[in-house]
């Protein structure tokens, strides 16, 4: 059984990177009347307290979602929900992506979210049922997605994000990013990865940039989280890009580059 626990580094700083972006993502799609599907393959539990002793024995909460917080404008997608979740769960909740995709999601809405992991699972049900429901399933994430695609209704998104604690995930996500491509050419598909300083990710990303010449790709670089640890930065893989999202990354961009500059 898998035991990655994603409680330790809810709110770092590859969070702050991918959750901003899928909200801007989903913003953008939920201006539009129109359904949309939404599918996470690696869901986690959803809800997080940053007061835990999990999260406050790494500290990867207080580099990342604390620090850079402020540096998000005031109608920036990110930080309008940050204000919505501190005002619904507390001051120290702090959402994962499929509870911070429900507050923006719409009745009209599907909502798919894989988690295999049992006490994951258990509690992603809780944040669920509070957030007002999805479709659960406690199973591999990819068979997930390979199941229900192309969804219906056919507008929307993919986020996959595993916790990579797999390491033959690298070499398979090219293939199963095609097969998925094949059966939701409209979709858009959001990768999420670590990039490492042993440079694990290298070949994956390479063989993506090569088989998916029109995609966009946004690495941010940040330091590690502490000695030895060999997350250096997060890299975003984007099948079919909604228009504008490359402004959108750089407005990211630049939230961590004045957190570094301080």
């Amino acid at each position: 059984m898998l035991s990655y626990q994603h409680i330790y580094h809810a709110g770092n700083l590859a969070d702050v990177h991918k959750h901003a972006a899928l909200a801007w993502v989903l913003d953008y799609l939920t201006r539009k009347d129109k359904p949309l599907s939404y599918i996470e393959t690696h869901a986690g539990r959803g809800l997080y307290d940053l007061a835990s002793p999990e999260a406050v024995k790494t500290g990867e909460a207080e580099a990342g979602i604390a620090r850079l917080r402020a540096g998000f404008a005031a109608d920036h997608p990110y930080a309008a929900l940050q204000e919505k979740i501190a005002a619904k769960y507390g001051p120290q909740a702090y959402a994962g992506s499929p509870l911070l995709t429900a507050e923006l999601l719409r009745p009209m809405d599907n909502l798919h979210l894989a988690e295999l992991h049992p006490q994951e699972h258990a509690a992603l049900q809780a944040a669920m049922i509070r957030a007002g429901g999805a479709q659960l399933y406690r199973q591999d994430g990819f068979e997930m997605a390979q199941s229900i695609c192309p969804p219906d209704p056919r507008r929307g998104l993919m986020l996959i994000d595993p916790s990579y604690e797999v390491k033959t995930d690298y070499a398979r996500i090219p293939k199963i990013m095609g097969q998925l491509a094949r059966k939701w050419n409209v979709g858009i598909i959001i990768l999420w990865y670590p990039i490492l300083a042993n440079k694990a990710h290298q070949p994956m990303e390479t063989e993506l940039r090569q088989t998916f010449a029109d995609a966009m790709l946004h690495r941010q670089a940040f330091p590690p989280a502490r000695e030895g640890h060999g997350m250096i930065g997060s890299g975003l893989f984007v099948l079919n890009p909604p228009f504008g999202m490359e402004a959108a990354l750089a407005e990211i961009a630049a939230v961590f580059a004045k957190a570094k500059a301080q």
